[in-house]
């Protein structure tokens, strides 16, 4: 019953995972290219950082369904496009507005659907605004969190920024285009650092229950 972690080796993996403020949120930290079935036969709960290499993740697709067939948690976060080896993803590219909160007009479209759900009684949901990268379209009978909705002029579709996959496979998905081990690792973005104090406890909780 334990959290694991991929790394990368990148620096902003290392920072939020071997950094003094979150080293004590992960049991086992797993090099990323070096994942075998050995790996994940203690653990209950795997996170993906966001901004992993997808190569790497493609090469691994039956360790992870063998992962989630056992009933386990995976945690698939973004910009290491899931949508080519995690279990029912679907997304789609939207343009980033960097800037946004620079602009006293500009108000975050981000809406918190799932107010209830447990996670937010670990990550104030206001930690899940900082930008997009794109949006997710949740398989039927998942939960989106936290949703944006379609564009003033309608060209691109809302969807989901965060979600709860509970039907797809024995096991639970939770996939975010949400991208905080790299802005926390790059020192900047506070919200990204309330975000991960606030799920990485969530986490511990979860793989413990």
């Amino acid at each position: 019953m334990t959290v694991a972690v991929l790394d990368s080796g990148t620096y902003y993996h290392h920072e939020t995972i071997f950094g003094d403020r979150f080293r004590d949120r992960f049991d086992r930290v797993i090099y990323a290219p070096a994942l075998t079935a050995a790996d994940l036969a203690e653990p209950t709960l795997l996170i993906v950082p966001d901004r992993t290499n997808p190569d790497v993740m493609r090469r691994y697709q039956p360790l992870l369904a063998d992962f989630l067939a056992r009933g386990n948690t995976l945690v698939v976060l973004g910009e290491s496009e899931a949508e080519t080896w995690a279990p029912g993803v679907r997304s789609a590219g939207r343009p980033t507005n960097f800037w946004w909160w620079l602009d006293p007009a500009q108000k975050p479209p981000h809406q918190f659907v799932a107010p209830e759900h447990e996670l937010f009684e670990y990550v104030p949901a206001d930690s899940t605004i900082w930008h997009i990268h794109g949006v997710l379209f949740p398989p039927d009978g998942a939960q989106p969190l936290v949703t944006v909705p379609d564009d003033r002029d309608g060209r691109d579709p809302g969807g989901a920024l965060l979600y709860d996959d509970r039907v797809t496979t024995p096991g639970r998905l939770i996939v975010s285009t949400l991208d905080p081990f790299y802005h926390h690792g790059s020192r900047f973005m506070p919200a990204t650092t309330r975000f991960l104090d606030g799920f990485l406890r969530w986490a511990q909780a979860t793989a413990r229950s």
